[in-house]
């Protein structure tokens, strides 16, 4: 794959795109939008939104000399027009002439500290954008991509570290760092903007989208957090874990199911709950392996059939189960499947990493329990089973 191709792919991976290019144009009023990859020697169209027929698809190219963008990768700055016929440093510029535009928006996208294109939009009717916030979305929306950039080209790297194999000390605590600090402080700037973004006036549209925005930056945390969990196992460090008697693990247990439930509103969830005595965990791990596997049973399960969630602590033992209706785990599937990225081998388009069986196991193996799988044409059901006190 050549590098043009290659960023093609990398902005296409970004599922939050669409949306930003939406909100973009349903914000402004704009019919076309387009996040561009822009050298020395090509314009290449990323990601596209065509409401007035401009005829660009994603690979698309425009002569780069024809171009407003190729100014604005010499000179960094965004441009900014309303009204073509009545700016004095474009009405006679060569691009709205050639393109039939009379509005024009245009940011520099840039990340790793280098200039990789724009995110614009134009029409051909004048437009109201430089009194307005148009200029503070874009480029906010400019540096959301950008970070989705950079952490897809950390983690890429990360993860040709990891298959080196170079299970060190040094690399483990440089890759927590990466982790822990690189790619949460963008994301915590991402999702502070997108909070002042709707403070400011939008229509309902933009504020779902916005809110949307708002989600994929949460999913990234979460991704963020399986991998820093991988990395503390397999690179040496483990989990960190609180063993103590919790007096209300059912109403942890009780929160993540009313979590899950909030983005699952058309799935039903059964839940029965009965710990007859105290149990001795860190809460906060067993809420994150009940998470993973309720998320889980939502994804891959039938959604004719309810998800069942139960709990029980009695004669030393605690006992959690997540099961749910649907076709069976292929045979081949099971003997992997609470090894580290083996979703991708059975499961190809489904999103995440495919780390959420492991880490729950890895949680069960801290609790000195186990994880275990039971799958049949009736029913796939998880069952996490630890002695009830720390030994």
């Amino acid at each position: 794959m050549n590098s043009i191709a290659h960023d093609v792919a990398a902005i296409a991976r970004i599922d939050v795109v669409p949306k930003i290019l939406e909100v973009m144009c349903r914000t402004t009023g704009m019919g076309f939008a387009a996040v561009a990859r822009v050298t020395d020697e090509k314009w290449v169209a990323c990601a596209v939104r065509d409401e007035i027929a401009f005829g660009l698809v994603p690979g698309g190219e425009l002569e780069l000399t024809t171009t407003i963008c190729h100014e604005i990768r010499q000179s960094g700055q965004a441009v900014v027009i309303d009204n073509v016929a009545e700016d004095p440093l474009f009405a006679n510029h060569h691009t709205p002439r050639l393109y039939g535009l009379q509005s024009y928006i245009s940011v520099p996208i840039e990340y790793g500290g280098a200039f990789f294109g724009t995110l614009c939009a134009i029409d051909p009717r004048p437009a109201k954008l430089r009194d307005s916030q148009a200029l503070a979305m874009f480029e906010l929306f400019a540096q959301l991509i950008g970070g989705h950039l950079d952490a897809q080209e950390r983690m890429a790297r990360t993860e040709a570290a990891l298959l080196d194999a170079r299970e060190t000390a040094e690399l483990r605590e440089q890759f927590i760092a990466v982790l822990g600090h690189d790619l949460r402080n963008p994301l915590a700037s991402i999702d502070g903007g997108v909070r002042l973004l709707l403070k400011t006036p939008l229509n309902e549209r933009a504020v779902t989208l916005a809110g949307l925005v708002q989600k994929s930056v949460r999913r990234a945390a979460e991704l963020i957090d399986d991998v820093m969990d991988l990395a503390r196992v397999r690179l040496g460090g483990g989990f960190h874990m609180e063993r103590r008697g919790d007096s209300d693990l059912a109403g942890v247990l009780t929160h993540v199911v009313a979590e899950l439930k909030t983005s699952h509103t058309d799935r039903r969830i059964e839940i029965d709950i009965a710990l007859a005595e105290p149990v001795e965990c860190d809460s906060r791990r067993v809420a994150q392996l009940l998470s993973n596997l309720l998320a889980n049973a939502l994804t891959h399960g039938s959604a004719q059939t309810p998800v069942r969630v139960r709990a029980r602590a009695a004669d030393g033992v605690f006992e959690l189960s997540v099961a749910n209706g649907g076709a069976p785990i292929p045979p081949a599937a099971l003997r992997g499947l609470f090894q580290p990225f083996t979703r991708a081998a059975h499961r190809p388009h489904q999103e995440g990493l495919g780390l959420g069986l492991y880490i729950a196991s890895e949680i069960a193996r801290a609790h000195e329990g186990a994880l275990t799988v039971a799958s049949d044409a009736a029913e796939t059901r998880f069952t996490f089973t630890m002695p009830s006190r720390a030994a």
